[in-house]
């Protein structure tokens, strides 16, 4: 017996974290579910739109992000076709993996079974985590490589292996082949060592070779870059001087709280990012969030830029909690966890009614409209379609036989490429985004179906031109094509030659 027992306890902490590694799974597992059974609710999203358009267009650079996320749907596209569910269940399955890893960052940092469900519970509930499922959009992958990169910087400085290196340097490379915001977390890291007992490292091989490993990975897309003039970089800034100049930048310490992270939990991020101040071994990841969070702050950065950067410090304040709850009394402690995951399901449950469309009508569907501009911009692109098919088969003969299709932005372009398909609908023209660099046909049509443009744009630019249609949804929906770019007009050639019209308007989108 006396064996037995001894038999029994030394298994006990491996059989204990399977456990709490199933638990893990079941949190993970409970997420994908929800995505599942409603992401196939409504419609493309105008940015997956443009993702499906360029998956068609392989490339290793786009004008707007990054070659991984184009090329996932390209690989989506041939195991799923033309499914929401399917396309999106690449970002499900980030956004899982993601509150796995984020629940074991607890278990590396000594949390028991208590701090890793509470990390993971609290990662899924938060605002952009939560929509980084719902949508194939490059956001979804950026996030996974932060939680990643965090991961990795954990083990390393707890074990000491400085082959953990490696691993962040691969996750670098995928960061920076996906979203190049991610060139400000490697600002962090860097700081974090130089700033913290990590910069031991730097006469490391392991720490340069894991820097080759990111560069590499980068390789192909920074030769594109360099062969289109840094293109993006270009692009970049003229997205940012929009969003400054139209307010989107505006709130970035309020969207900490209202989209980066649950409320409930966000004493969990604020303690975390004190205990690794205070921890030597850890205090590399205080800088890798404090220096993102400022730079992004003073530059007039989107609130959500930073949300990969929560993670690890809600596991280090899990964990932290974990500890403190234990020194209380039994019913001051059962008393402070029914009330922290109570107000974090709550909140979590109201997170959850603004960011998944949970039904298709009613209520909670309008409800969901009212209070998310992007489930909005799901409606109208497959009526949009046939109007356009309707406005096709209504010309004359001659007309259709030499018939183009121009678009005004890259939903549109998306939605004509994609969609049109199934109405035999030719290959849209456009400017925005990459669509400049794929051109015009080398014989221009002559009659044009034009979308996304003002009266006065589209009567400045082409010749001939009368309103033939309207863009809208039919469910009133009110979002950015039934609101700006309703009026649908038939053309006849560009005022100017196309080589000149391409110089002339240049455009990103």
């Amino acid at each position: 017996m006396a064996s037995t027992s001894q038999d029994r306890s030394i298994k006990t902490p491996a059989a204990s974290g399977i456990a709490d590694l199933a638990v893990l799974l079941f949190v993970a597992f409970a997420a994908a579910a929800v995505h599942i059974a409603t992401n196939g609710r409504y419609g493309f999203h105008r940015d997956e739109l443009q993702f499906l358009s360029d998956a068609r267009h392989l490339d290793w650079g786009f004008v707007a992000y990054p070659p991984l996320t184009p090329f996932l749907e390209h690989v989506g596209l041939a195991l799923f076709g033309l499914s929401m569910i399917g396309l999106r269940l690449f970002s499900v399955v980030a956004q899982s993996t993601a509150i796995v890893v984020t629940g074991l960052m607890a278990r590396e940092l000594g949390g028991g079974r208590l701090a890793q469900v509470t990390t993971a519970l609290a990662v899924f509930l938060s605002p952009l985590p939560l929509f980084s499922g719902t949508e194939f959009q490059y956001t979804s992958f950026d996030f996974l490589w932060w939680v990643l990169i965090a991961y990795s910087s954990i083990r390393l400085l707890k074990s000491e292996n400085p082959r953990w290196w490696l691993a962040i340097g691969a996750a670098v490379g995928m960061g920076l082949e996906t979203k190049y915001s991610v060139m400000f977390l490697i600002a962090g890291i860097l700081g974090g060592v130089v700033l913290s007992g990590a910069r031991r490292y730097l006469v490391n091989g392991w720490f340069w070779a894991g820097i080759a490993l990111a560069l590499l990975i980068f390789l192909p897309n920074f030769l594109w870059l360099v062969r289109h003039d840094f293109i993006s970089y270009h692009f970049l800034q003229h997205i940012h001087k929009r969003d400054v100049g139209e307010g989107r930048a505006e709130g970035f310490l309020r969207d900490q709280f209202l989209i980066c992270i649950n409320v409930f939990a966000a004493p969990l991020a604020v303690a975390g990012l004190v205990l690794y101040f205070r921890d030597r071994r850890y205090r590399m990841l205080a800088w890798m969030f404090v220096i993102p969070f400022v730079l992004f702050w003073l530059g007039k950065g989107r609130g959500y830029y930073v949300a990969g950067a929560y993670p690890m410090l809600i596991a280090m304040g899990a964990v932290g909690g974990e500890r403190w709850l234990a020194s209380l009394r039994p019913l001051f402690r059962r008393i402070t966890a029914a009330v922290f995951f109570t107000g974090l399901a709550v909140c979590g449950a109201y997170v959850c009614a603004v960011v998944l469309p949970i039904a298709s009508s009613g209520p909670l569907r309008d409800f969901a409209l009212k209070n998310n501009g992007d489930l909005r911009e799901e409606f109208g692109w497959n009526q949009l379609v046939k109007t356009v098919a309707d406005i096709r088969d209504s010309l004359p003969p001659d007309e259709q036989a030499h018939l183009g299709i121009t678009t005004g932005n890259y939903g549109e372009y998306g939605a004509i490429e994609i969609l049109g398909r199934a109405y035999g609908l030719p290959e849209p023209i456009g400017t925005t985004n990459s669509e400049w660099l794929r051109g015009y046909p080398t014989a221009p049509p002559t009659t044009l179906v034009v979308l996304g443009l003002t009266r006065e744009q589209a009567y400045s630019i082409f010749t001939g031109c009368r309103l033939a249609g309207h863009n809208g949804n039919s469910e009133g929906i009110r979002n950015e094509e039934s609101q700006y770019h309703s009026d649908i007009f038939v053309c006849g050639s560009p005022r100017l030659s196309w080589p000149e019209l391409w110089k002339e308007h240049r455009d990103f989108g």
